[in-house]
């Protein structure tokens, strides 16, 4: 994951995906952003799924398999990016406050 998140490709789709969300949050709340957010996330990853299998079959074999992929990325991810804001909280709040 730590090469993942090097990537500067990585991180600038990523920037993408959040300048959309930080332009959606003068028309909506935080949380109706993040829930629409999160929302297209998940309907991505079962795209993702989708896509890789040959047929209906191998996707019902492989559903359970997939949600625990996707839900310890999304917890490992959440938890470096809550971590990230715990040693940065002065200089990212400030941020926010002043926009």
């Amino acid at each position: 994951m730590a090469d993942e998140h090097g990537d500067k490709e990585f991180r600038g789709r990523a920037d993408a995906f959040i300048r959309v969300a930080n332009e959606q949050r003068r028309d909506a709340s935080n949380d109706e952003v993040n829930a629409s957010l999160l929302y297209a996330a998940t309907r991505f990853n079962a795209f993702v799924v989708a896509s890789a299998a040959q047929d209906v079959e191998e996707m019902r074999e492989d559903r359970d398999q997939a949600v625990e992929f996707f839900t310890e990325r999304f917890r490992r991810m959440l938890v470096e990016n809550i971590d990230d804001y715990v040693g940065n909280y002065g200089e990212y709040i400030q941020k926010f406050r002043n926009e």
